[in-house]
C-alpha cells in the first residue's frame, strides 16, 4: 500500500553504455533509406496527413500531392524526418518499462533516437476531413489514438512524458523547445479528437462558453478558492498528521454464500449490505470495519443486465422474504428509473424519512413511499403492487442523458451526464439547473458531493474531476452553484489521475469507478479523503493535499492541474467498490477517519487509517 512515486520513481538517465557518437552514427546509417522513403512519399502520396513538416516548402509540397482541403490547419512533424539527427525538434529517446511492479522493474532504452508525429488517416470525405481522429506515432513501434486513455503525464524538469500504449513508454526530448512543442500539439489534437472541432480560441468559447473559459485556459481562471483551501490546509491542526497516515488492514473475510458481489451499500446505522445476482447479504458495522452477520436474502433477478428498473422491493432480512413491492408510475403510465438515492446525505439517520430521489435518462424526481390511502399494501394480502407517488420532479426533453446523481446535506442535487456535463439543482426546484458545468468531454459515470455542497467529484473512465462550487455574488456574499448562477468567476477544476505505470498495472479493467468523498453528515465538518477503484487497485487521495495549491504535483504544470499523489490498496482481483464508512465509526484516537471497506467479487476487507508513530 504505497504512493504512486514508489512505483514510478526513477529518473531517466542520459548515460548509456554506448557512446553518443555511436548512437548518432547508427542514425546516420539509416538516413539514406529514410530519404528514399521520403522521396517515395512525395511521389506516390501518403496514407496519412501529418501536423507540421519541418518547413513551409515541405508542407506545400505535401498538400499539393495529397490535394487536401484541410490545408489551413497548423501541423507538426512528419513521421519520418528528412534529416534524422538529435537537433530535429521531432527527435526523442524512447524508453519502455519492463518488470511490472516486481523488484526488478526498470526502464530500458527502446530507441536511442526516434521521431514522433501527430497524424490522422486520410478521410474518404474530402468535405469533412476533421472527422478522422489524430494519432500519435513514435517511430515504427507506437501508433495510438490521442485521447485520455493514453494517461499522458509530463515531467517538465526531465523534458519527458510518460504514456500507456500497449505498454508503458517514456519519451525524453533533447531540448525544452521540443518538449513544449510536443505538449502543445498533443493538447490541440486531444481537443479536436474530443470535440471534433479545430483547437482555436473561437471553438474553445463555443465548447466551454465565456463563463467557463478558464477550464480551457486555466491560467486565466479565478483560482482564489484554491488559495483559500491552501490557507486552511496550513492552519489545520491535523494537517501534519494527515500527511503521515497509513492504511492498516484489520481483517478480510469471504463473502460466504452470496458470491459474485456486484455492489456495496454502506449503512450509517447498524448494518451494511452486499448485493449480488442471487441476493443480499447483511453485514454488521463496527468501528474497525464490517463483519458478516450470517443473514442473507435470496431472490431471483429477472432484470439482470438491464440498466433501468420498473420498481423497488422491500426485503425483510429476518425472514428473507420480499414484503412489499412498489411500482414507478407517472400519470397512470409505468416508467423506469436508472438509479435511486437518499434525499440527503444524512437521510439514513432520520427514521421518519419516507421519500427518496429517482433518476432516469431524462427524468429527475422525488418519490414518496407512503400509499395514497395511508396504508401500504402487503404482498401477502394483495395481488396488485402499490404505486410510488411522484411528488416532485421533471421529465426533460430527450438529450439530457443523465447517468448518475448525488445529494448534499440540505437536499440539493448534482447530476452527471454522458456528455460530461455536471448540473446542479437546488432542493426546491428540479426543473432548471442553477449551474451547468461543461465537463471535459468524457462521460460522467459517477458523481459525489460534499455534505456542505462546496465540492463535487465526478468520475470518468480515465480520471476524477474535482470541482469547486463556491462563488461570490455581486454583493460579495459567498454562495454555492446550487443556490445561484456562478457567473464568470469560476475556478478551474483539478484532475486526479493515476501515473501511466499504475494505470497499466491496475489490470485490464483499469477504468475509474465510483469516486467518493469520505462520509460526513455534520455541519462544519470537512471530508478528509477521496477514494475510487481502478481495476485491482483501490486509490485514496488526501483531500486537503489535493486542494493545496503549493502541492508538489502542481509545480510547473501546464493546463489543468493534476494530482498524482495517492495511496494504493492492491488486490488480486478486480475491485467491486471501495468506500469509507460513516464518520460515527471512526475511532477517537489512533484513527481519525472511519474504516475503509474494499469489496471484490468474493471477499470483503476492512482497513483503518492510522497515524504513523
Amino acid at each position: 500500500m504505497g504512493g504512486s512515486h514508489s512505483r514510478e520513481g526513477l529518473n531517466l538517465s542520459d548515460a548509456e553504455s554506448e557512446s553518443e557518437s555511436e548512437e548518432y552514427q547508427e542514425a546516420e546509417e539509416e538516413e539514406e533509406e529514410e530519404e528514399k522513403q521520403q522521396s517515395d512519399l512525395h511521389r506516390h502520396g501518403s496514407a496519412s496527413k501529418t501536423r507540421t513538416p519541418t518547413s513551409v516548402e515541405e508542407l506545400d509540397a505535401k498538400l499539393q500531392s495529397l490535394k487536401l482541403k484541410y490545408s489551413s490547419k497548423p501541423s507538426s512533424s512528419p513521421s519520418k524526418s528528412p534529416n534524422p539527427n538529435p537537433n530535429s525538434p521531432y527527435a526523442a529517446k524512447l524508453y519502455l518499462h519492463i518488470g511490472g511492479s516486481s523488484p526488478s522493474a526498470k526502464w530500458i532504452t527502446s530507441e536511442k533516437l526516434t521521431f514522433f508525429s501527430f497524424s490522422k488517416p486520410e478521410s474518404d470525405d474530402d468535405e469533412a476531413p476533421s472527422a478522422s481522429p489524430w494519432f500519435l506515432t513514435v517511430g515504427a513501434k507506437i501508433k495510438a489514438r490521442v485521447g485520455p486513455e493514453l494517461q499522458l503525464k509530463p515531467f517538465p524538469a526531465q523534458r519527458r512524458v510518460d504514456f500507456v500504449a500497449d505498454g508503458v513508454w517514456a519519451l525524453k526530448f533533447f531540448s525544452i523547445g521540443s518538449y513544449h512543442g510536443f505538449l502543445n500539439e498533443y493538447q490541440n489534437c486531444l481537443f479536436e479528437n474530443i470535440y471534433n472541432l479545430e483547437a482555436n480560441d473561437a471553438n474553445k468559447v463555443r465548447v466551454f462558453g465565456n463563463d467557463f473559459l478558464g477550464w480551457a485556459k486555466p491560467d486565466a481562471a479565478d483560482d482564489t478558492i484554491w488559495e483559500d483551501a491552501e490557507e486552511g490546509f496550513e492552519k489545520s491542526p491535523r494537517a501534519a498528521a494527515a500527511r503521515g497516515q497509513d492504511l492498516l488492514e484489520e481483517f478480510e473475510e469471504d463473502a460466504g454464500n452470496c458470491g459474485g458481489i456486484q455492489s456495496l451499500a454502506l449503512g450509517a446505522l447498524d448494518n451494511s449490505f452486499l448485493v449480488s445476482d442471487s441476493g443480499v447479504q447483511v453485514l454488521k458495522n463496527f468501528s474497525h470495519g464490517v463483519h458478516g452477520k450470517g443473514v442473507s436474502v435470496k431472490f431471483s433477478s429477472g432484470s439482470k443486465g438491464k440498466p433501468q428498473s420498473t420498481g423497488v422491493h422491500q426485503l425483510d432480512i429476518e425472514t428473507g422474504k420480499v414484503v412489499t413491492e412498489w411500482k414507478f408510475e407517472k400519470d397512470g403510465t409505468d416508467i423506469t428509473m436508472r438509479d435511486i438515492t437518499n434525499d440527503s446525505k444524512g437521510a439514513q439517520l432520520d427514521p421518519s424519512e419516507s421519500t427518496f430521489l429517482g433518476l432516469d435518462d431524462n427524468r429527475l424526481c422525488r418519490w414518496d413511499m407512503r400509499d395514497r390511502g395511508g396504508i401500504v399494501q402487503n404482498l401477502a394480502n394483495s395481488m396488485e403492487s402499490p404505486v410510488l407517488q411522484w411528488t416532485q420532479g421533471h421529465q426533460f426533453s430527450r438529450g439530457t442523458n443523465f447517468q448518475c446523481f448525488a445529494s448534499t446535506g440540505d437536499g440539493s442535487i448534482v447530476v452527471g451526464s454522458i456528455d460530461g456535463k455536471i448540473r446542479l439543482y437546488s432542493k426546491s426546484s428540479m426543473r432548471m439547473a442553477k449551474t451547468a458545468f461543461p465537463g471535459l468531454g468524457s462521460p460522467i459515470t459517477h458523481v459525489d458531493v460534499t455534505y456542505d455542497g462546496r465540492w463535487i467529484l465526478g468520475t470518468t473512465d480515465t480520471y476524477l474531476i474535482l470541482i469547486c462550487t463556491i462563488f461570490k455574488d455581486k454583493d460579495g456574499k459567498e454562495k454555492t452553484g446550487f443556490s445561484g448562477r456562478m457567473g464568470n468567476r469560476i475556478a478551474a477544476p483539478r484532475l486526479l489521475k493515476l501515473t501511466p505505470l499504475d494505470s497499466h498495472l491496475a489490470g485490464k479493467n483499469n477504468k475509474f469507478q465510483r469516486g467518493q468523498f469520505s462520509w460526513v453528515t455534520e455541519n462544519g465538518k470537512q471530508e478528509r479523503h477521496l477514494v475510487a477503484t481502478v481495476g485491482k487497485f483501490s486509490i485514496i487521495w488526501n483531500f486537503q493535499q489535493v486542494k493545496n495549491s503549493r502541492h508538489e504535483c502542481y509545480l510547473n504544470q501546464e493546463g489543468l492541474k493534476s494530482c498524482y499523489c495517492y495511496k494504493i490498496v492492491p488486490k488480486d482481483e478486480s475491485i467491486v467498490d471501495s468506500r469509507f464508512m460513516h464518520e460515527k465509526f471512526a475511532a477517537t484516537s489512533d484513527s481519525p477517519e472511519a474504516p475503509l471497506v474494499v469489496v471484490t467479487p468474493m471477499k470483503v476487507s476492512s482497513f483503518s487509517l492510522s497515524n504513523r508513530r
